[in-house]
């Protein structure tokens, strides 16, 4: 995913994340972000919750409704919902913020889904589908099954033209905002793919069988041009579901203002960017859902609650706050002290590593020599950037280029940033003086945001005591990324954020450090050209085996760690989320880095 700043693309900010997963997160962190499941505000030691052996692939029977009950639930009640930001999109096309993707859950269904227990343990299981799907042709031909009973919000039944038809959509020219996964690997890189349907499915026309079939009402069979074993993870993003098929019903761009529902609760009233109520669907079928329940009558989401706004509200639950969450607002700077303090918000919060990591890209288009780039990895002061953004409560020391919520993820760390995490001043001056580079100028650029003005003092000091001379350039924060992203910058380091789309290195490896990307507006941010790591990422894609893909995409990142220096990870982000005492059921969804509504309900 990104970070409602990250592609869950640019599309979350990092620590506050309304995010989802696999994308690059480059506005500026508050003090809550990151997490994974858990009720303790305490954060732990270790990245406990979100290890590889977590998240699994579910079986048929994993598949199979009705989600296990909640104890203690009950139905009936509103569930209040405070958001910093109105919801960008609706339409599951263009989703790709945390806070949106969350959302969705409660009205649209995938082909598969994560069912996540109270433990945390999180398994992929067939949500539209029977299962996770049936590869064949060497992992280049994907078929799944639909589940009988499915029904939109009108009593339709949900057929497989109606899958086909969200996937079609994603190739008209207006589908620019949601992942793009599934059409590209049918049609062709980058933007290519549109050719193969240029107006999407309205004007009559679909993709051939031999790419999309559709052989009865109940089969959707994907034949990709290559191998593609995080299928299974592809089509649980929120634009490969059901759209209907049927004339008048999917007005293309226009959809947006009202999704016809296929989850548990259909849009009710909006008010543009203050409102949105979701209200129950009486056509949803429990018995086809693993993963969902219908305890709440409603949810009532209210918008431009600012977060240390929202962090006192639910803590004190006065009135309707009692009954209320937030999916992406996090417990601030400003509250968290006070909120520690009462022993009454223990059980309702927690505060959990999330699948984004920040770092500080280094320009290796200018720092061209090898050592400068390890000098500036051991001098970074991870530990006091991290306390700019509110210390181990907004995250965790990183000495990785990958989240721990990845599968196969290993808890390495050679720049030793957990034994010095202010800085390692002795081996960055060891380095500088080895190269010949000592004084070695370094332009440094970041966001006029408060904690990076802050942060940039931290990091001057300890480069400058490291033996760097340096150049502080202050960026205008609505333009930040687009100035970074400039393939000839003048800047030599900066900050970026990155998290996976779903928990598999191929959403992190291939986007950020494929030489074949480094463009203007990519997330090559660090312009890292190795032939070889280009042929060990299209190696590793044609396994068709998704375990043992997971482990060589780790693998690989150590490798590019180690060998090229690219970035420097300096956290992995955490989300601390507080509710009212009056609802039960908030989980942590590990692979959004949210709050979990699908069990919530009303004490």
């Amino acid at each position: 995913m990104t970070s409602p700043s990250s592609s869950f693309r640019q599309r979350v900010r990092p620590a506050v994340v309304a995010v989802a997963a696999g994308a690059l997160v480059l506005t500026a962190c508050s003090s809550g972000g990151g997490g994974s499941g858990g009720t303790d505000a305490t954060p732990r030691s270790g990245p406990d919750k979100n290890r590889a052996e977590n998240y699994s692939l579910g079986s048929k029977a994993d598949s199979t409704g009705p989600a296990a009950p909640v104890p203690g639930a009950r139905k009936g009640g509103t569930v209040n919902v405070l958001q910093r930001d109105a919801f960008t999109y609706l339409d599951p096309a263009q989703i790709y913020y945390a806070d949106q993707l969350t959302a969705q859950t409660l009205y649209n269904r995938t082909l598969t889904t994560y069912k996540i227990d109270a433990n945390g343990k999180v398994t992929l299981v067939g949500d539209l589908a029977t299962d996770t799907g049936t590869p064949s042709d060497g992992g280049r031909t994907w078929t799944y099954t639909l589940k009988k009973g499915l029904k939109f919000e009108d009593g339709s039944p949900i057929t497989s033209a109606d899958v086909r038809q969200s996937v079609e959509r994603l190739y008209a020219k207006w589908a620019t905002d949601g992942p793009q996964f599934i059409p590209q690997w049918l049609s062709g890189a980058g933007q290519s793919f549109r050719e193969a349907l240029p107006d999407g499915p309205y004007k009559g026309d679909h993709l051939p069988a031999d790419v999309l079939d559709t052989p009865d009402d109940r089969t959707v069979v994907f034949h990709f041009k290559e191998p593609h074993a995080d299928t299974p993870y592809a089509v649980a993003m929120p634009n490969i579901g059901a759209v209907p098929d049927e004339p008048g019903k999917d007005p293309g761009q226009a959809y947006d203002r009202r999704p016809l529902s296929s989850g548990p609760y259909k849009i009710g009233t909006q008010k543009a960017g203050k409102q949105l109520v979701l209200v129950r669907n009486d056509r949803w079928d429990p018995k086809t859902d693993p993963v969902r329940h219908q305890y709440p009558d409603r949810f009532d989401i209210r918008f431009g609650v600012q977060e240390p706004d929202s962090s006192r509200r639910l803590l004190a639950g006065r009135g309707s706050d009692r009954n209320a969450m937030s999916f992406t607002n996090a417990v601030t700077v400003e509250t968290g002290p006070t909120v520690l303090k009462d022993a009454s918000a223990k059980d309702r919060t927690f505060n959990e590593v999330q699948p984004y990591v920040d770092y500080m890209a280094i320009n290796m288009s200018r720092i061209t020599d090898r050592k400068v780039r390890q000098a500036l990895a051991y001098a970074l002061p991870n530990a006091q950037i991290l306390g700019q953004l509110g210390g181990p409560r907004a995250g965790q020391v990183a000495g990785n280029l990958l989240a721990p919520s990845l599968a196969g993820w290993k808890d390495i760390d050679p720049y030793r940033k957990k034994k010095f995490p202010a800085g390692d001043v002795a081996t960055a001056r060891k380095l500088l003086k080895e190269a010949g580079k000592e004084g070695q100028k370094i332009v440094y650029a970041y966001p006029n945001t408060t904690e990076y003005q802050k942060i940039s003092v931290v990091v001057t000091q300890a480069l400058e005591r490291a033996g760097f001379s340096v150049e502080k350039k202050e960026i205008d924060s609505n333009n930040y990324s687009t100035e970074i992203s400039k393939v000839d910058n003048t800047f030599d380091i900066y900050r970026a954020s990155w998290g996976a789309d779903w928990p598999v290195g191929s959403t992190v490896v291939p986007p950020l450090f494929d030489g074949r990307n480094v463009s203007d507006g990519n997330q090559n941010y660090w312009h890292l050209r190795n032939g070889e790591v280009d042929a060990e990422i299209d190696r590793i894609s044609r396994i068709t085996d998704v375990e043992k893909a997971a482990a060589q995409w780790v693998a690989l990142a150590e490798k590019i760690l180690v060998e090229d220096v690219p970035a420097v990870p300096i956290f992995y982000n955490r989300q601390w989320s507080i509710w009212g005492e009056g609802i039960g059921g908030v989980k942590y969804h590990s692979v959004y880095g949210t709050a979990d509504p699908r069990s919530v309900f009303v004490r």
